[in-house]
């Protein structure tokens, strides 16, 4: 599975943003699929997950009521809507695919199989 991460920018606090993560290759009939973020000399850190169904959604507390994740199940695409963006937002955000979609802890990174490359969100106060 290769995962395409996109959408990244610099915007000012209480901006949106919206991230997309396009994901190709071998296909699995359930999967969850995540967002991470990182910022230098700090670890990667839960930002928000899904299930293939889409009817479970998990958030960090720090992004509960800011951001909403959702799938596109014919487009292999999972979209991060971030918004009313804070300062403290500001990372490198990747996204991640766990091949069993009945995985009990989406929130953590052991969960995954697979990493996209990461993109750049900047969010200037």
């Amino acid at each position: 599975v290769q995962l395409q991460a996109s959408g990244g920018g610099l915007v000012q606090a209480g901006d949106s943003l919206r991230l997309s993560c396009a994901a190709s290759g071998r296909t699995f009939s359930t999967y969850i699929m995540g967002w991470f973020r990182q910022i230098p000399g700090k670890e990667r850190e839960f930002v928000a997950a899904i299930r293939w169904s889409g009817s479970s959604t998990y958030y960090a507390d720090s992004v509960k009521g800011r951001f909403a994740i959702s799938r596109d199940n014919a487009k292999n695409t999972v979209y991060l809507q971030m918004n009313i963006l804070k300062p403290e937002d500001t990372a490198v955000y990747y996204c991640a695919f766990a091949r069993d979609g009945f995985q009990l802890y989406p929130s953590s990174r052991a969960t995954y199989d697979y990493w996209g490359q990461g993109t750049q969100v900047t969010v200037s106060s």
